[in-house]
């Protein structure tokens, strides 16, 4: 059974083999604590490597008892800010969507309460907004526009919806 870092370094294919060997023993969350500590580091010098065979435990460990104690160290080790890691980036990426879905429903909302009608083009660019930036600017423009389309006014792609306005 391997259990310190220095084994581990060494031979981290073995390492995580023993790990799954010992899954179901006492000893499994010592091995995987120090594999995870070999894994973290190894991120700075071969970060493929290493999400390699952090995914592979996930996977092989599944949801067993020492898969959820895998899950719960990987909760420590997985976010390096300003890495640009893959999980890093999905994260990221979700987290910038929820916060415009929010934030479009927030426009919405705030129109609905203050009885502006929203035609179905204006709904659809306004929900289907990413750029955080601009749906701020939108929820702002929400409290005081005289209509849905006025929110617009300003951005770059606002497009005059008659031809002989622009």
């Amino acid at each position: 059974m391997i259990t310190d870092v220095r084994t581990v370094a060494k031979n981290l294919p073995l390492a995580v083999l023993s790990a799954l060997a010992h899954a179901r023993s006492r000893d499994g969350d010592v091995i995987l604590e120090v594999i995870g500590a070999v894994l973290q580091e190894m991120r700075q010098t071969d970060p493929d490597t290493a999400e390699y065979f952090f995914d592979f435990l996930e996977l092989t460990l599944g949801k067993t008892p020492a898969g959820k104690k895998w899950k719960d160290i990987m909760s420590f080790v997985s976010y390096f800010p300003g890495r640009g890691t893959v999980r890093e980036t999905a994260y990221l990426e979700g987290e910038a969507k929820g916060k415009a879905k929010g934030g479009g429903k927030g426009i919405l909302l705030v129109l609905e309460v203050r009885g502006i009608s929203v035609p179905d083009d204006v709904r659809e660019r306004i929900t289907t907004c990413t750029d955080l930036d601009r749906i701020d600017t939108w929820l702002e423009r929400s409290r005081t526009v005289a209509c849905a389309e006025d929110l617009f006014a300003g951005d770059p792609e606002s497009v005059p919806s008659d031809p002989e306005q622009g």
